[in-house]
């Protein structure tokens, strides 16, 4: 089947050119289920429009039939970080225009303050899918309402405009997969929310990170926050209800690298969980390990103790015993007579999962990060 596709015009520039995305969107003849997944939302992490491109080319292949319901891909979501560069390099991570982080710009329903306890109060005895409905109706109400109080001539700074688009998007999916990648270097493992564990092993990924903590407004986050908070909610009141609503932040590989390694997980990763939740009809893979996890707030950073130049340092997916030599620090002390060597040792037993990429650091700067315990 082919695609449908859309143009949507994103930011006019003032030399007259536009800045736009194209969607893709894959219909079936049946269901009602939405997927949405994206990919460049930071501007050095490149993998995921790869990605995109290998599920467009699957999806192509496929007949009507095989698709329950409705799959929106958009790669380059983000145009402008796709083109920042400080000379070689792809930067991208923060807008040039605010300093926010790209991926910290996103409408949450919750920070509205909605009356949950009078919602439940009037939903408590209904079913899973009218609660389900009368809820997303709600946020999308919302939504749109803050859409419209969007003064012409006031105009809104583009951070803003972006967000707007993409959940314009993705709101009213089922099921939201944002793909980046490690702005540095880095194994692949994806970010789980509580009572989604099971659905991450359908991602045939080794490490998961479960987001028992929350740095606030990422899109994956904005997505699920408001169903999680109701489902707490409902628990309380004894109904013990898990909506079939899920998001997902796959993380494949190294910023400003494709490694096709990576690219090949992800694709298999989204393919077989798409079948999982019987959007694609196609044969299911059962996962034949399960996905280690790792508690946010339980990674493990390392920064330099000093400055200096890093010699012999561990590469991510090194596995690792408490005081093995993580990595050198050679030090130009001025005070010292000739510079000197310093072994850092690690204090946790683990995986490295993620390294910076430059070997010149000051003190305070990041080195490693360690998923502990796996």
């Amino acid at each position: 089947m082919e695609a449908n596709t859309q143009i949507i015009d994103l930011q006019s520039l003032a030399s007259g050119d536009i800045l736009q995305l194209k969607t893709y969107h894959f219909q079936g003849k049946n269901g009602t289920k939405k997927a949405y997944i994206q990919a460049n939302l930071h501007g050095a992490e490149i993998v995921g429009n790869a990605v995109i491109y290998e599920l467009i080319e699957f999806f192509s292949n496929l007949n009507i039939e095989q698709i329950e319901g409705e799959i929106i891909l958009v790669p380059m979501c983000n145009p402008v970080g796709a083109n920042q560069r400080n000379l070689f390099f792809s930067t991208g991570r923060y807008s040039p225009y605010d300093g926010l982080n790209w991926n910290r710009i996103f409408w949450d329903y919750i920070h509205e303050s909605p009356d949950l306890d009078t919602f439940v109060k009037f939903n408590i005895n209904l079913s899973k899918e009218e609660i389900y409905h009368n809820y997303l109706t709600n946020i999308i109400n919302n939504f749109s309402h803050k859409i419209k109080e969007i003064n012409n001539s006031r105009s809104l700074p583009f951070s803003e405009h972006l967000r707007n688009v993409l959940q314009s998007l993705s709101l009213n999916a089922n099921y939201v997969i944002d793909i980046h990648s490690s702005s540095v270097s880095a194994i692949d493992y994806i970010y789980s929310f509580d009572r989604r564990q099971k659905s991450t092993d359908y991602f045939l990924l080794e490490y998961a990170i479960l987001m028992n903590k929350y740095d606030g407004n990422a899109f994956d986050e904005a997505f699920l926050n408001p169903w999680l908070v109701l489902e707490k909610k409902l628990n309380h009141e004894g109904r013990n209800i898990t909506f079939d609503v899920e998001a997902w932040t796959l993380e494949l590989g190294s910023g400003m690298r494709v490694k096709e390694e990576s690219v090949k997980k992800g694709v298999r990763g989204i393919i077989n969980y798409l079948t999982y939740k019987n959007i694609l009809k196609l044969e299911l893979i059962k996962p034949q390990n399960k996905t280690k996890f790792v508690l946010k707030n339980n990674l493990k950073h390392y920064y330099a103790p000093q400055g200096g130049i890093i010699r012999n340092r561990l590469q991510a997916g090194a596995k690792i015993q408490q005081g093995d030599t993580l990595y050198q620090l050679l030090t130009f002390e001025k005070k010292e007579r000739k510079p000197t060597i310093i072994d850092i040792q690690s204090a946790d037993q683990g995986i490295i999962y993620d390294v910076s990429t430059n070997d010149t650091v000051n003190q305070g700067e990041y080195i490693l990060g360690i998923f502990p315990h796996v």
